[in-house]
């Protein structure tokens, strides 16, 4: 923090940082709540949605405007997602319909569209003060609206939930750095391309969070969901090469 000149950082830096880190912890407290409510490998195909979000709001605020095959990978995106519909006789449409009642496919959508709208002012930040100053003090302003939210919503006091974390703190500080390092390389990749196909390089972990799911924790239609996982990976692809 005491390398990075504050008087430089303007009123519009400090605006969109704080509507970052707003929109950004509701997003992660959404994540959260889905990832307890679904299937890890739905839960990751999913997230190719951020793309089809980040790029309507990227035009409309923007005004990013992907070209023709930037739009052709945003549909196979969805028409991939119409692969994670459940295996039975039941009609397509209502296979869908079942998905989309599902409680935790509703709270990644709203993760999802809450990242989205975060990920605006994330970039405008990154351009106005660097990905450095954007990280740290989206950090350091996103910490007290995340005690907060856990203050309000968890059962249990921050304290148990400390005691509880402590055999564990080696493994939550290296997921700590590696989460530092991935938003570090991210503003950087944001500050300098489309939104939309900035995202869409993150799709090109599904295939491993739907092998987890399978290997970890015995998640049934692995076939289908690995199929459906490639199709929408091959859009993000596209939307990339775009």
């Amino acid at each position: 923090v005491m390398a990075i000149d504050v008087a430089n950082l303007s009123r519009s830096f400090w605006l969109n940082i704080t509507l970052a880190s707003l929109f950004d912890v509701s997003g992660w407290m959404f994540l959260v709540l889905s990832l307890s409510k679904t299937d890890l490998s739905v839960f990751g195909p999913l997230n190719a949605y951020k793309v089809v979000f980040s790029l309507v709001l990227a035009v409309i605020f923007l005004h990013e405007l992907p070209n023709a095959q930037g739009l052709m990978g945003v549909l196979i995106i969805i028409i991939g997602s119409f692969l994670l519909t459940p295996s039975d006789q039941a009609a397509q449409p209502r296979k869908i319909a079942r998905l989309l009642k599902d409680k935790g496919v509703q709270a990644r959508f709203f993760s999802i569209a809450l990242f989205s709208v975060g990920t605006i002012f994330l970039k405008n930040a990154a351009i106005l003060g660097g990905p450095l100053s954007t990280l740290i003090y989206w950090s350091l302003i996103g910490l007290p609206l995340a005690m907060l939210s856990n203050h309000l919503l968890l059962p249990h006091s921050m304290l148990s939930y400390l005691n509880t974390s402590k055999p564990h703190s080696l493994t939550i500080f290296i997921v700590g750095v590696m989460v530092f390092l991935m938003q570090y390389f991210t503003l950087v990749l944001l500050s300098k391309m489309l939104i939309a196909y900035a995202l869409a390089l993150f799709q090109l972990g599904m295939v491993i969070q739907v092998l987890i799911g399978y290997k970890v924790f015995n998640e049934k239609d692995i076939g289908k969901k690995l199929v459906a996982s490639i199709v929408m990976m091959a859009g993000s692809v596209m939307v990339l090469l775009a």
